[in-house]
């Protein structure tokens, strides 16, 4: 990575947030937001951790941002690329010194407090000639794979970035940041799959489905899924652009509704917990044929369809196996007032079930 290594200073008001930041989310970005809207929504990126800092320690060198200059409102600006968050946090906590209306957990923040000289005035960055040029540092500074975190969509959007508008391959990016080609892999295909559901779906809920973006992740690591999508998690990007093949959006557009539901249904599933079971679910005819014909279907019901026969056996062998090694030391219980209670109360569920099965009854019944 060839930056230009020189630290000049910047006043807090000649830097300006990042328009484009992943970390906002891809609806957000396509927005074209003011730097006012922007600064909303990151006021609970837990911005008031870094002002501390800043009020105890200052701004270091090592903190240095990294800045691109470019078109913004129709004038040359010094655009943050790097450290968003450190900008919006000295944004709020000028604000919060000068006595601004903001959040009210930053009055404790600042009382009593002195601000270090030159705080906003004198802010450390470097300034480099493209953002392709940092991309490398962004990646792994941020976490991809690294220090912090993005959420699912962030990371699974800036991967297809790299892939879609640089041309890298799944090895590209796997050396770039640090992580596995399997992992770069379902990245990719879950956001090229999150586009392609928001086509087929008219009434689909992008703002909603970008929390239960995970959800989708896991789930398409299932053979149901795959099965019932047509979905190749082994294709290369130039495929995998278009995960779903056009015979298969109709399926597409069922699958978008039962995981993140619509504006008028709620989702199928609740959780990413329960993604291993949906995926069985796909894998039953029964099961499939009640969800595609169903607006209002429940997730329970479908699993009895499919499977509730497995349960009951399970049950069943449950019980047949305590009851055997009840068998083993009842004699020691003739006596028992409570043990001959338990064993009246299996006596009457017994009857009762045998009741459902006249075949087997008569056959006990005959060698009485």
């Amino acid at each position: 990575m060839n930056l230009n290594r020189e630290i000049q200073y910047a006043k807090l008001d000649e830097l300006y947030l990042d328009t484009k930041n992943p970390r906002l989310g891809r609806r957000q970005t396509d927005a074209n937001l003011s730097q006012e809207e922007i600064l909303e929504m990151m006021g609970n990126w837990d911005l008031d951790e870094l002002a501390m800092s800043y009020l105890e320690n200052g701004f270091w060198r090592h903190e240095a941002l990294l800045v691109v200059k470019e078109e913004l409102d129709g004038e040359q600006r010094f655009v943050v690329v790097d450290g968003n968050r450190r900008v919006a946090s000295l944004i709020y906590l000028r604000q919060a010194v000068n006595g601004g209306e903001i959040f009210k957990k930053w009055d404790p923040l600042v009382e009593n407090k002195s601000v270090p000289e030159k705080l906003f005035e004198k802010i450390p960055y470097i300034q480099i000639h493209s953002r392709q040029e940092v991309e490398s540092f962004q990646a792994f500074h941020h976490g991809v794979t690294g220090i912090k975190q993005w959420f699912p969509t962030q990371k699974s959007e800036y991967i297809a970035k790299l892939i879609d508008e640089q041309g890298m391959s799944y090895e590209n990016v796997m050396g770039m940041i640090g992580s596995s080609i399997s992992r770069v892999r379902y990245h990719y295909i879950s956001y090229r799959l999150f586009l392609q559901m928001q086509d087929v779906l008219e009434d689909f809920s992008a703002a909603d489905a970008e929390f239960r973006f995970i959800t989708m992740s896991f789930s398409i690591q299932t053979l149901g899924v795959q099965k019932y999508l047509g979905l190749d998690i082994f294709s290369e990007p130039d495929d995998a652009k278009t995960p779903v093949p056009k015979h298969r959006l109709g399926a597409l557009a069922n699958f978008a509704r039962w995981l993140f539901g619509t504006q008028q249904h709620p989702p199928l599933l609740t959780g990413s917990r329960n993604t291993a079971d949906f995926g069985r679910l796909l894998e039953n005819p029964q099961a499939v044929q009640y969800l595609e014909n169903n607006k209002h279907a429940r997730f329970d019901v479908a699993w009895r369809l499919a499977y509730g026969d497995e349960e009951i056996i399970q049950l069943i062998n449950e019980a047949h196996n305590k009851i055997v090694i009840s068998l083993s030391h009842i004699h020691h219980y003739k006596d028992s007032p409570e043990v001959q209670r338990a064993v009246e109360k299996l006596a009457i569920n017994s009857k009762e079930l045998l009741s459902q099965f006249p075949s087997i009854r008569s056959e006990f019944s005959e060698d009485d």
